[in-house]
């Protein structure tokens, strides 16, 4: 897992916000995926650090998640 600056690793056009976010200022999380990398930032400061982790990490997290929502 790597956190980055502010420069950017993904085009903007790559992110892409949770279903789970709203409208209403709570907790709003983008992602953009690559082939060997996941990116995840917070979508109300998208010019702040970005989370980055493998798709083999990834994939347990979102299913654990998944898990506690449903």
């Amino acid at each position: 897992m790597t956190l980055q600056g502010a420069e950017p690793t993904v085009p903007e056009s790559a992110w892409s916000k949770s279903s789970y976010s709203s409208g209403g200022g709570g907790e709003c999380v983008e992602v953009a995926t690559a082939l060997a990398t996941v990116h995840v930032r917070d979508s109300k400061n998208p010019d702040g650090q970005v989370l980055t982790v493998s798709p083999a990490a990834w994939s347990p997290f979102v299913r654990l998640v998944g898990e506690r929502l449903g």
